[in-house]
């Protein structure tokens, strides 16, 4: 059988790998400052509320304006995190057919509008429509980003520039929380349609710029092949490329559908024993990370009685998110960037956070509680990097899409969603809020024991097992 030819991409000469991450950082910096700003006081408002008297408040915000209940208020939370779940492993699949450079720009296309018509919306239903869609605009964005960065970084900076893209989380919140302060004392629907006006010139750039390539898919404007993790191939029409004519009938490749595809790919995923426990680990992390953002600062204000609790646990979080993220992946550079090493890392840094964050909470003075907790979630935001790189990494590239993907899915599935209710649950049994705390905090221990199992897998560092398609990186840059 004969191979698909390769193509070189012929890039703009400005357009260079730091270049590259400076965008993708922005556009993640964007899509953080929007679930921030939904969720500040000055864009999701308070509901109306009369007295006994029969004196009603008009409310503010979202919330005011269209008289949601606690409820409908989730409900928009929750819309978001179905666009982004349901749409990530599909946008994955598309990439094997579908340039994933180009993929980008509709997913921002979508998100763009999506967080528009959300400054357009008219009732609880229009807004909850909105929020959905701008789960499905970031879901290109949050499977196939990270690829892009790891086959355009330099070899020796790979997790620090991993660590730089995933430093926007944490600090987009924290900025989309602020932001959204300042911007709904004006009008809430201002705020979104700002953001609306950021995002746009970035995705009419997915589509004007020659579109890049990912390393193990194949090329734009030749015979694509899609081929699965098995072997198994599809050809898809393009340019000049045909098989041998003395090929073998019985070798013909069968005609998979996306959807077969995306079974086999997914089968070949959940068998790789490192990328299993690198995920499992990574929800047991993410329940408590997600558990901490929402009930932090209740527990700090019930349990330190401190009356600016979201202004110290959003500061806290933010300053340890950025320094800790970018520390993790220039520690692992610095370690060498191996599966080995990382969860070596993922497991140290998550132990010895876990420790300072449970110690944390055991004291009663405010300010051991604050220095002890910073270390920890100094460690603890260290994993950003390592855990990427092994998704990235203990697959074949041509997977690397559909990892992200479903490791974004699993965390927020088993992880984040679910924390936050059963935290919640928790509470109203012991009604104590340290307990509560540290009952959560406990669960880090149980992230870094399954970490450390990985240790001791046989890992292999796959990026460059899809030989066929090679991709010519950016240009290099001049130092």
């Amino acid at each position: 059988m004969a191979r698909a030819p390769t193509s070189s991409v012929t890039n703009p000469s400005w357009f260079t790998p730091r270049r590259l991450l400076a965008i993708f950082c922005i556009i993640n910096l964007l899509n953080y400052i929007d679930r921030g700003t939904i969720a500040s006081n000055g864009v999701n408002g308070s509901r109306r509320t009369c007295s006994k008297s029969g004196t009603c408040s008009s409310g503010s915000g979202i919330q005011g304006d269209f008289d949601l209940n606690n409820f409908e208020d989730g409900v928009i939370s929750s819309a978001f995190m179905v666009g982004l779940l349901v749409a990530s492993p599909i946008f994955a699949s598309l990439a094997k057919s579908v340039n994933p450079f180009r993929l980008i720009g509709v997913g921002l296309i979508v998100w763009t509008l999506a967080v528009a018509f959300c400054g357009f919306s008219f009732n609880f239903w229009s807004i909850a429509i909105s929020r959905m869609l701008v789960g499905v605009g970031e879901a290109s964005f949050i499977s196939l980003a990270a690829p892009f960065i790891d086959d355009n970084a330099p070899v020796a900076q790979r997790t620090a520039w991993l660590g730089t893209f995933y430093m926007c989380i944490p600090t987009g919140v924290a900025v989309g929380y602020v932001y959204g302060g300042l911007v709904g004392n004006f009008s809430w629907r201002l705020a979104f349609w700002l953001e609306a006006i950021l995002m746009l010139p970035f995705a009419i750039l997915g589509f004007v710029m020659k579109p890049l390539q990912l390393k193990g898919l194949s090329p734009a404007g030749s015979k694509i092949v899609l081929t699965t993790a098995d072997g198994c191939s599809e050809y898809q029409d393009g340019e000049v490329s045909r098989r041998d004519e003395d090929a073998d009938e019985s070798s013909k490749p069968s005609r998979l559908t996306v959807l077969t595809i995306f079974w086999k790919d997914m089968k070949v995923l959940l068998l790789e024993k490192v990328y299993v426990v690198n995920v499992l680990g990574y929800i047991a992390y993410n329940f408590v990370i997600g558990a901490y953002s929402y009930w932090g600062p209740k527990a700090g204000y019930n349990i330190y009685h401190m009356s600016n609790a979201d202004y110290l646990f959003g500061g806290v979080t933010a300053v340890c998110g950025i320094f800790g993220t970018v520390a993790g992946g220039l520690v692992l550079d610095r370690m060498t960037s191996t599966i080995s090493n990382a969860f070596k890392l993922l497991s140290f840094a998550t132990f010895i956070g876990a420790i300072f964050c449970f110690a944390a909470f055991c004291f009663k003075s405010l300010y051991v509680f604050l220095a002890l907790f910073s270390i920890g979630e100094l460690l603890v935001f260290a994993t950003q990097a390592p855990v990427n790189f092994v998704c990235l990494h203990s697959v074949k590239p041509s997977l690397r899409p559909l990892s992200m993907a479903i490791s974004t899915v699993s965390i927020h599935i088993f992880g984040d969603v679910p924390s936050s209710p059963l935290v919640g649950l928790l509470q109203d049994h012991v009604n104590n809020w340290r307990a509560t705390a540290l009952i959560l905090t406990s669960i880090l221990f149980l992230a870094a024991a399954i970490w450390f199992i990985g240790v001791f897998l046989n890992s292999v560092d796959r990026y460059n097992e899809d030989s066929e398609n090679p991709v010519t990186p950016l240009l290099e840059e001049k130092e």
